[in-house]
């Protein structure tokens, strides 16, 4: 028996929530909705010119937010992640040992902990500045063997394949560990466009896969075919396992044999962040306490509506009854 259902290797992000009027969201010049990457100084500003609005501080990154949901079910987490030795970095430790999962030391003295300021408007829009710092720095010598080695699964975020230099070596580190242990490996793509810019690492670790997430765009661009469903009939002919999600029309999975479609659950959206990430999370850890494949599907399916009708891409509580509601469903 493993120690840990899945370790996660990705970029260690904080969340900084702002509320803003119409008024005040104007006076910031940003365009209503847009996601765009910022350096460190830019985003010092923006923090320092928002620091009197309270925000609010929530932990994640991509697959960390599969981790924490994962763990909010029951499972047993671990994360590989870099932050720096910031407030923000250490309000990431510490919520993560409040949420028990196993992070070991990510803290880097000197540096800047990665983070997005997501800006909420009256609309429930919202408008999203990113700076990785730190968390761009993952690189092979932070992936801890320990931790991967007494995991059951290892999984993989997409977006770290867009750090080269860094990056790409830790996935490398992290497959090869995990190979040599006997740990399953699951890849999401976070992106389309992760598939698309840096192919050849990306398909290298695919070919080494056990189970890969992705959704309709991301599954028609890897395979380049037209539809979901041929791009998912495709993806089975290359992967054992692989889960494709469609929004409004559900997810198509192959996982231990076991194939089919399950239905997404009727909702009106407020925010789509974090629905993928949701999705895997709890997919994982039906597959980890012995669900079936197509029933995990089903209870993620639901635990994905839950949060894409809330602003915020964490559920944080409810989430084992939410998920015997989707499973009762």
């Amino acid at each position: 028996m493993k120690e840990f259902h899945v370790c996660g290797l990705g970029n260690a992000i904080v969340d900084i929530f702002l509320d803003l009027n119409d008024d005040d969201f104007a006076a910031t010049g940003f365009e209503r909705g847009t996601m765009r990457l910022v350096e460190k100084d830019e985003q010092s500003e923006l923090l320092k010119r928002f620091a009197s609005a309270e925000p609010r501080l929530v932990s994640g990154g991509s697959v960390a937010n599969s981790i924490i949901a994962m763990s909010q079910l029951g499972g047993n987490g671990a994360f590989i992640g870099c932050v720096g030795d910031d407030r923000y970095g250490l309000h990431y430790s510490s919520e993560f040992e409040e949420l028990e999962i196993e992070i070991g030391n990510p803290v880097i003295v000197g540096e800047t902990t990665g983070t997005c300021i997501c800006v909420v408007t009256p609309d429930a829009e919202r408008t999203m500045r990113t700076c990785l710092a730190v968390s761009s720095n993952l690189a092979a010598r932070h992936v801890d063997a320990d931790r991967i080695r007494n995991s059951e699964w290892i999984f993989i975020e997409g977006y770290v394949f867009a750090n080269p230099a860094t990056g790409q070596g830790a996935i490398r580190e992290a497959i090869r560990i995990a190979k040599e242990n006997g740990v399953k490996v699951a890849l999401t793509c976070s992106d389309a466009f992760v598939p698309a810019v840096f192919g050849e690492p990306f398909r290298e670790a695919l070919a080494q896969s056990d189970l890969l997430f992705c959704n309709a765009a991301e599954a028609m661009g890897l395979t380049g075919k037209a539809t979901t469903l041929e791009a998912y009939d495709a993806l089975k002919q290359q992967i054992p396992n692989v889960v494709v999600t469609d929004a409004a029309n559900g997810a198509y999975v192959c996982y231990g044999g076991e194939t089919g479609h399950v239905a997404a659950f009727e909702c009106h959206p407020k925010d789509a962040t974090g629905a993928g990430d949701m999705f895997a999370g709890a997919f994982l850890y039906g597959i980890t306490h012995g669900y079936s494949p197509l029933k995990a599907a089903r209870a993620a399916n639901y635990l994905a509506m839950k949060v894409i009708t809330q602003v915020g891409a964490r559920l944080h509580h409810g989430v084992k009854a939410a998920w015997e509601t989707g499973l009762a469903h």
